[in-house]
């Protein structure tokens, strides 16, 4: 029985959050989430989102009219209209001749990689604006206004620089576990998993391994919890350590220690709550919760990433 009846892609849509928020991050500093891999698998089509740039200058400036539109007494739309293209034109020669070019040749892209790219484009776009607005407005070209506008786009430019890359990181990654955990869940299919039990007459225990929800170690036992044929919670105890079971099950990557007392099959949680000191995993639609100490967190992120 596969356990893809319990929706893992839009299910890990809440895990993440809680694996990335900043009060669940308290022992990293700036440092750490700098230097952390920013998936670019998924990253998506530059042209797109400096089309989609486009569309929202165009729209801010027109019906808002501010930085002295509304008294242009020219054509405002065609007004609007050149600033989203002047937009849209740096977004693609920036993303084409530079940071298409050094995701290439950088061996790993970091968040701060990305940050500064996506700053560097911000305050692009602020120059070539203010050089439209000085030739529109009939202003003179002066070094002071130019600098007062770069130091005024650079302070906003941090601002649209964190959120864009946090949240282009957190979508990228629940993509790629979505993708990662889909991709386990195919190549497991009709696989099914045996964990022995050591007792001199004990009946080892044969499961499907899409069915596999969590197992957990209760002193010289662990307890093997399943989807049963009904589609219920089922459940054996055998003779075994979490040393061995992990063991026996090492070559799939998705069966992850979460606790020192519980491992789990990554792709039975259906949600997850928590906070700084640890979380609580839902799994199989709600059939079993189990706790994730809050030490097994980077392995899950590592795992992630």
């Amino acid at each position: 029985m596969s356990n893809k009846r319990f929706s893992k892609g839009v299910a890990y849509y809440d895990i993440f959050p809680y694996l990335c928020s900043a009060n669940n991050c308290h022992n990293s500093d700036t440092m750490s989430i700098l230097t952390r891999k920013y998936p670019l698998w998924s990253k998506g089509n530059p042209v797109k989102e400096s089309l989609f740039a486009f569309v929202v200058v165009v729209m801010v400036l027109f019906f808002l009219q501010p930085f002295g539109i509304s008294e242009y007494e020219g054509n405002k739309l065609l007004l609007s209209l050149a600033f989203g293209v002047v937009t849209f034109v740096c977004g693609v020669v920036l993303e084409g001749l530079i940071v298409v070019p050094l995701q290439k040749h950088v061996k790993v892209w970091r968040i701060w990689h990305q940050a500064s790219t996506t700053l560097l484009e911000v305050l692009l776009i602020g120059l070539c604006n203010f050089l439209l607005s000085c030739y529109v407005f009939h202003y003179p070209v002066e070094l002071s206004a130019c600098l007062e506008l770069l130091y005024w786009t650079l302070i906003i430019g941090v601002i649209i620089t964190i959120l864009s890359t946090m949240i282009s990181y957190q979508q990228m990654m629940r993509g790629q576990l979505d993708t990662l955990l889909e991709k386990t869940t195919r190549e497991q299919e009709g696989i099914t998993v045996t964990l022995h039990d050591h007792r001199a007459r004990g009946d080892d225990l044969s499961i499907p391994l899409n069915d596999l929800l969590y197992i957990e170690a209760q002193k010289n036992n662990v307890a093997v919890c399943f989807i049963d044929g009904d589609g219920l919670l089922g459940r054996k105890e055998i003779q075994s350590t979490l040393v061995a079971v992990m063991g026996e099950m090492g070559d799939y990557p998705n069966i992850f220690q979460c606790h020192r007392s519980f491992v789990v099959n990554l792709n039975s949680i259906t949600s997850a709550k928590g906070n700084s000191n640890g979380y609580t995993l839902e799994l199989g639609g709600g059939l079993a919760t189990i706790p994730v100490s809050r030490s097994f967190v980077p392995k899950l992120k590592s795992f992630i990433s």
